[in-house]
């Protein structure tokens, strides 16, 4: 089957339930990708074993389900993509791009937090691999709804882990091979890995791979104005009662709430929604919450 011109993606990590904030990603996606004519992909991201909590996957793919946002293709698990990272690793090596770094956590932080060089005071019996990023490293794109970013990624990142000192995948190195065999050409994700795009793009230009659009939605803020997310404890959506969290979404989207407010049923709902979209009403800022009945609503200051 040849690919759309458009392929987003919603890539959730098993780390526990899906909450509104994730809700608000996966719709995003789904709706800019259905606006595009596209498809819509679901990737499992459990590529940190020690962080994927038991029964996390299921869960949240049965939550998806819940909601109407179903995979247009097979899903993704990247527990189970080795081999692939490995050859993306090998090569980066081979080309001197990448290289065996020794040093410890506390080294490190010893010498500012930022890698330019290795000072590791004796050799691991496994080492990390950091990707090789040298002076003048600046990277520059235009992300789709928070304009133009740059960063410096030698001055504020610098070399970055590829694969860890305890044989786990970097988060950086598997997004990237995985974007790219998944021919994802719209990257939708939270605002609060923007500062992650640069080290991916350049990533793809060390791996010689195609960089896709991207656009960084704006994240959902608690009462506190900080993360609405399951490391503070925020509630998760509930798969019984799609209707009202989709609806709080959509209006937290920046979307007219008129559109599907007379619909009784997800894919009711989710077909007035696609076809009521507009992207030009997505709101580039974060968006503030308060929890009312034990639920995420939109907040009015």
């Amino acid at each position: 089957m040849s690919m759309p011109p458009y392929c987003g993606r919603f890539a959730p990590s098993p780390t526990g339930p899906l909450h509104p904030g994730s809700l608000l990603a996966a719709l995003g996606s789904w709706l800019l990708a259905r606006h595009a004519g596209g498809h819509w992909l679901v990737r499992v991201e459990d590529v940190d074993p020690p962080r994927t909590v038991p029964g996390a996957v299921s869960g949240q793919l049965a939550t998806l389900a819940a909601f109407g946002l179903n995979s247009d293709g097979p899903i993704v698990h990247q527990s189970q993509r080795d081999a692939l990272y490995q050859q993306a690793l090998d090569r980066l090596l081979g080309k001197g791009k990448a290289f065996a770094c020794h040093c410890s956590r506390s080294e490190l932080a010893a010498q500012g937090g930022i890698h330019h060089q290795c000072v590791a005071r004796a050799e691991r019996a496994q080492p990390a691999i950091r990707l090789r990023v040298p002076p003048a490293s600046v990277v520059s794109f235009d992300d789709g709804l928070q304009g133009t970013i740059v960063q410096d990624v030698h001055a504020e990142v610098g070399d970055f882990v590829l694969r860890r000192a305890d044989g786990y995948w970097a988060y950086q190195l598997a997004v990237v091979v995985d974007d790219d065999a998944q021919h994802v050409t719209d990257v939708v994700r939270g605002a609060d890995l923007l500062d992650s795009t640069p080290r991916q793009i350049l990533l793809q230009q060390a791996l010689g791979l195609p960089t896709p659009r991207y656009l960084h939605l704006p994240l959902l803020l608690g009462p506190q104005g900080r993360k609405l997310s399951k490391s503070e404890a925020a509630l998760p959506v509930d798969p019984a009662r799609p209707l009202p969290a989709l609806r709080r979404a959509w209006v937290q989207l920046g979307q007219d709430p008129a559109i599907g407010a007379r619909a009784d049923a997800v894919d009711g709902w989710l077909q007035q929604a696609a076809a009521g979209f507009d992207p030009a009403r997505l709101p580039p800022g974060d968006i503030s919450t308060l929890h009312v009945a034990g639920e995420a609503a939109p907040f009015a200051p």
